[in-house]
């Protein structure tokens, strides 16, 4: 595991508790008690305290023993537990069939002080402490998908929230159905001289650029789908491939698994529809790039950041730090358009 990876696994993160959930009363216990974090999260991200400069916060409100009737009606999730045992719960102000909720969300963002400020979690995530990282994290991926999962696949009636807000059940036929991950490769591909392939998507910047990423598809092994895709998009042909770590990304339900690569020949055929343009880097161009601005890197909370560090051999700080944001990027209910933000790819 490489140190990124390591440091992550020793962060303070929420223990799940996953066998409390089947608790049906778990949600109202934990809301009347004084020491419960409550995060509420809309479609704008969270509220964020950014009075600290460099040191933003998520703002916590607190249970109470007349809190469960007062968000009562909304989409409220057990999030777990903290290494003090206090419970941290996230309620959603617009979540699924809750058209009011974009007015109340919009409203309390108007009332709030000028320090106080809705969020996403790619604008803010990389200074959170890592607890927090953790909630906003879970509560965007099970928000998200209880927004996109009001009706049952089976046979498409509603679905109400079961089990701390883990599952949903159909009203009629009682199937249950939870929250999925979709499997994703992301690579740090080099040559035999060292260098490191960058590539650029139709819709990024014109100086933006990242690491090749693309997503599993049925019956694949997961060095199978990094040489596909590295094959498909730029034409190389890769070997040793070799774990590096992972990453969930809730936009909407993406879990990334890193990797990095050797590339057998470093001849590019781009496939034009999904790479506009592709480098090869060495360590000292990739620097120069960076400290000119002539080159825009994936945001810090990305794999993809971490992978390119990993690469380079030390943290790589541009003049200006930007959010990686598609320039047209909307929420959708496909999941396979709403990628990753360092796949150089139109999703599929």
């Amino acid at each position: 595991m490489n140190s990124a990876a390591e440091a992550g696994a020793r962060a303070p993160r929420l223990d799940r508790c996953g066998a409390q959930r089947t608790d049906e009363h778990l949600l109202t216990t934990v809301l009347a008690q004084d020491d419960t974090r409550v995060l509420v999260w809309s479609r704008h991200g969270m509220l964020v305290d950014t009075s600290t400069p460099g040191q933003p916060r998520l703002v916590l409100h607190y249970g109470g023993p007349g809190v469960p009737q007062t968000v009562a009606g909304q989409l409220a999730i057990f999030l777990g537990r903290d290494e003090n045992g206090h419970a941290w719960v996230a309620l959603a102000v617009d979540d699924a069939g809750d058209a009011a909720g974009d007015d109340t969300a919009e409203a309390a963002s108007e009332a709030a002080s000028s320090h106080l400020v809705w969020l996403g979690l790619r604008d803010v995530g990389f200074e959170l402490p890592p607890i927090e990282l953790d909630a906003f994290m879970t509560a965007q991926a099970l928000a998200s998908w209880h927004r996109t999962h009001v009706r049952c696949p089976r046979c498409g009636a509603p679905t109400v929230a079961v089990q701390a807000g883990w599952v949903r059940r159909c009203e009629v036929d009682g199937s249950e159905h939870y929250p999925r991950s979709d499997p994703a490769v992301i690579m740090a591909v080099i040559d035999d001289r060292e260098r490191l392939l960058l590539a650029r998507s139709p819709a990024w910047p014109q100086n933006r650029r990242s690491v090749l990423a693309g997503f599993v598809e049925p019956g694949e092994r997961l060095e199978e789908t990094v040489a596909r895709e590295v094959a498909e998009e730029v034409g190389v042909t890769v070997h040793d491939v070799q774990y590096f770590g992972s990453q969930p990304w809730p936009f909407p339900a993406s879990l990334m698994l890193g990797f990095t690569a050797r590339a057998t020949d470093p001849t590019l055929h781009l496939d034009d529809a999904e790479i506009v343009a592709a480098e090869w880097y060495s360590r000292d161009q990739l620097r120069s790039a960076v400290d000119s601005g002539a080159l825009g890197l994936p945001g810090r909370l990305s794999i993809a950041r971490r992978l390119i560090e990993g690469w380079y051999g030390e943290p790589l700080v541009p003049p200006v730090e930007l959010p990686f944001h598609r320039p047209d990027a909307t929420t959708t209910t496909n999941t396979h358009q709403n990628t990753h933000p360092d796949k150089p790819s139109s999703g599929r």
